[in-house]
């Protein structure tokens, strides 16, 4: 029997409700002080209804005076589990831990047991009832289906599923959503290296900061922070894009500065200048796709350890088969438009092309898979400002193939 997990606590009324989808719409710290100018009650009440890392960050951003005041007036149970959350890093299981409220001995019968939930779940969304022995090791789950159909004295202990598969709390959500993808259970136990039950994570909850984090990548990819939302003010957007856009411009010279150092070709084929865009637009394309694809594998774990290497080869032979036939096409429009403007040099010029286009598209095929393994390697989010450099890597290349085999051949 599962919970309907989009039902909110009685408790939360509906301004409360309507606060809380505020605060979510906004960063950390545009929350926390949209909160404060709320009573210490209506913050508690608020905070029960975020996800529980992002009630970890809003957290951090309030005053100390005013957290003391929320910890008053919150229930124990979740105050003592804000705490114990706080206690890990970002990104990790147990910054999302909520509270185990249904938590009960081996011995406890089944008449005992549901006694025991009936005051529970007015105030809870109880699934599971979690079976731990005196020091809160855990020992196994009840499910409510077999609570339903049990006789009344039969002990929790013979009617337990044993062998529970739990999380640890140092976890990182992308290794978690590893383990739980064919799991799709509505709630996991966290547990530590002892065995010990910490706290509870919603499938819901996984799943929901995956998606975040997807998303995010999308706008990492060109500067665009996490914390950046649609309600976010002017002023903290460009605070939060600008410096990216900084980075971009300089990179942008360095393409520039290729194109300078050939000028003396520019203007002797002025023709080239045509294919400019050409050879950049269809070698940042292939660039992307193998982008996309690392990062896909990286974020489904199909990206193993002493696969790196078979990676950049695939995709730089993908860039070479790629970049051939589109070279010809790229060739044939080299080849018309010199002929057209009575170019002596039309053909060669055409293989000029030809020969850029495959090489811009396998240095791009290496480029998309090598730049974030190398942010990884370096401890950065593979996706943090990726097409700004594989932007910058493929604009040099195929500009400088292009504008260097001309001078060196015609």
């Amino acid at each position: 029997m599962q919970e309907n997990l989009n039902r909110t606590p009685p408790t939360a009324t509906s301004d409360q409700l309507e606060l809380a989808h505020a605060a979510k719409a906004r960063s950390p710290a545009e929350a926390a002080a949209l909160l404060a100018e709320y009573p210490a009650a209506t913050i508690a009440a608020v905070l029960q209804q975020l996800p529980p890392a992002l009630t970890q960050d809003v957290l951090a951003e309030l005053p100390g005076g005013l957290i003391d005041g929320i910890a008053q007036v919150a229930p124990p149970e979740t105050v003592a589990q804000w705490r114990i959350n706080q206690n890990y890093a970002d990104g990790t299981i147990g910054r999302m831990m909520e509270p185990v409220r249904a938590m009960f001995r081996p011995q406890m019968s089944v008449r005992d047991t549901i006694e025991r939930l009936r005051p529970l779940v007015q105030t809870a969304f109880i699934t599971y009832g979690y079976v731990t022995d005196d020091a809160g090791k855990l020992l196994g789950i009840i499910t409510m289906r077999d609570l339903l159909f049990a006789d009344d004295q039969v002990s929790l202990e013979s009617l337990m599923l044993r062998n529970v598969f739990s999380l640890t709390p140092d976890l990182p959500l992308a290794d978690a959503m590893k383990l739980v993808l064919d799991r799709h259970y509505p709630v996991y136990p966290v547990c530590d290296g002892n065995g010990m039950l910490l706290g509870l994570v919603r499938g819901q909850t996984l799943f929901e900061e995956q998606a975040f984090e997807i998303t995010a990548q999308v706008g990492s990819m060109v500067g665009v922070e996490k914390e950046e939302r649609l309600a976010t003010p002017l002023q903290s957007s460009f605070k939060f894009r600008h410096p990216w856009l900084q980075i971009n411009i300089a990179t942008a010279f360095v393409a520039g500065a290729v194109v300078a150092i050939f000028q003396d070709t520019v203007d002797r084929l002025v023709i080239l200048a045509l294919f400019l865009p050409v050879l950049a637009g269809q070698s940042g394309n292939t660039g992307c796709q193998a982008l996309a694809v690392t990062l896909r594998g990286m974020t489904l774990g199909e990206l193993k350890s002493g696969m790196e290497r078979a990676l950049v080869i695939k995709e730089a032979s993908l860039g070479a088969l790629n970049g051939a036939f589109t070279g010809l096409v790229a060739a044939l429009g080299m080849f018309i438009v010199a002929s057209y403007q009575h170019n002596p040099d039309a053909l060669l010029l055409s293989i000029v092309v030809w020969i850029a286009l495959v090489g811009s598209c396998v240095a791009s095929g290496i480029s998309g898979a090598m730049v974030p393994l190398t942010l990884k390697r370096f401890g950065f989010d593979p996706a943090t400002a990726s097409s700004i450099f594989l932007t910058t890597a493929t604009d040099v290349v195929s500009m400088g193939l292009l504008l260097g085999l001309a001078a060196l051949l015609i």
